[in-house]
């Protein structure tokens, strides 16, 4: 084992600072409850315990991440990307889409991509939270979080947001900021709403958490209640609709076909980066050749991206005879919803797959992470998502779970902060890594 795989399996540390976190999310005029409310609410959305990757796999990550990125603004994978998409997806006014969520499991050789995602949610709040755990250790402050200055990382999600305003506005003053998803009060991740609101309130932007049926088109612009005399100017985009296909959703999609909003992300972003038939694509090294793509970054994703292929009525045979080293996606899903691990299936849900719109994902076990439940050493799975911005890592989260995928409904799991080990010039003592380490954390 790894020093990182050693540490995970075996040190059941625990460094969350309750009191820490509540104070980090609660601002002077808050209901003093709210901090209280939330965590009752949802008692499993922060883990206690962090979790370690090598250096080696975190160089890794942040190559892979550039190189994805890099790849997806080449011609030929741009081209057939959006022939995939509706004719939404086409327009491209400049943001590049806040946000972006690379999601991995850890195997032996290194990180292996499983999925990408836009809107990608939870960073303020695992931010939040990450600055409670770090508290615990000062003497490894600087491994947590990487490679975000976790101090300044709100200052760093609000230039992300100035970015996609002037790549489309330019030199424009932005003003209003609408932050938008269906019944935002009874999303999961609810209180992250209220986070994004104060960020852009803190530094002179009016912003509102709002339904999109609270929008309206008119007079060439979007308009909110809140604000009667000035239309809404950029829209952060939590909407799982993300074609805007919807009827409720009409607004927007007219003020963002206009060009009369901001919208970030957006279904540009979405064709090009979290379809999962793109899976299917950045798995294919001849056809990335075709594109041009550079051998390094090739080599890199041949590694990198488990072999994709779509679900299709001739492929159906034999992909149910090797399903059980397969993992079964749909291609325009989001939060594993409707996602199967093969050795899983059942006749009824593979009927249902073999109609259409899935993909199969050669079956990358996560890595596990050892914690304390109830004074009881507990195994569960892990995943780490890098959130990024235009192919740069920005913040790195593990999220602890049980069961087939990432839940937030596990006790012991939740957010998990990452712990970046430090480079060492020499293979170590494992045993006494683990005790120096273990003494860092007081566990």
């Amino acid at each position: 084992m790894t020093i990182a795989e050693s540490l995970n399996l075996g040190c059941l540390c625990s460094t969350l600072q309750p009191d820490l976190l509540r104070s980090g999310l609660a601002t002077p005029g808050d209901d003093a409850d709210w901090a209280d409310q939330f965590a009752a609410k949802r008692p499993h959305l922060f883990s206690a315990t962090p979790v370690f990757i090598s250096s080696a796999d975190f160089r890794m990550l942040e190559s892979s991440v550039a190189a994805l990125h890099r790849v997806s603004a080449l011609r030929g994978y741009t081209a057939a990307a959006l022939q995939r998409a509706p004719g939404i997806a086409a327009h491209d006014f400049g943001p590049q889409g806040a946000f972006m969520g690379y999601d991995f499991h850890l195997a032996a050789g290194g990180p292996r991509l499983i999925e990408i995602n836009t809107n990608a949610g939870g960073a303020l709040l695992h931010a939040a939270a990450a600055r409670a755990h770090r508290a615990c250790c000062t003497s490894l402050d600087r491994q947590f979080g990487a490679p975000a200055d976790l101090d300044h990382f709100d200052a760093l999600v609000f230039e992300m947001f100035l970015s996609e305003w002037r790549a489309q506005r330019g030199a424009a003053p932005l003003r209003t900021v609408a932050i938008v998803d269906d019944e935002p009060e009874g999303q999961y991740l609810a209180p992250e709403f209220e986070l994004a609101r104060r960020l852009f309130e803190g530094r002179g932007i009016r912003a509102v958490v709002a339904d999109p049926r609270e929008l309206e088109w008119r007079s060439g612009a979007l308009w909110h209640p809140a604000w009667p005399e000035t239309p809404v100017d950029l829209v952060y985009n939590r909407l799982t609709d993300f074609y805007l296909a919807e009827g409720a959703h009409a607004a927007l999609r007219e003020a963002y076909a206009g060009a009369a909003v901001v919208l970030t992300p957006h279904p540009r972003a979405h064709a090009l980066h979290a379809d999962k038939r793109n899976l299917v694509a950045l798995s294919n090294d001849a056809l990335l050749a075709s594109w041009h793509v550079a051998d390094a970054d090739r080599t890199l994703l041949r590694s990198v991206v488990p072999r994709t292929q779509p679900v299709t009525s001739e492929a159906a045979p034999a992909l149910w005879e090797q399903r059980r080293h397969l993992f079964f996606k749909p291609v325009a899903g989001h939060g594993s919803k409707r996602a199967y691990r093969g050795d899983k299936l059942t006749r009824r849900v593979w009927s249902e797959i073999t109609q259409g719109g899935f993909v199969a994902q050669a079956l990358v076990p996560p890595s596990e992470r050892v914690v304390d439940v109830d004074g009881a050493p507990t195994r569960l799975k892990l995943d780490i998502r890098a959130y990024a911005y235009r192919g740069h890592i920005q913040l790195l989260a593990a999220r602890t779970y049980s069961g087939q995928t990432t839940n937030f409904r596990t006790p012991g799991g939740g957010f998990s902060p990452v712990v970046v080990l430090p480079s060492l010039p020499h293979t170590p003592d494992v045993e006494a890594m683990n005790a120096a380490t273990a003494s860092a954390y007081d566990c």
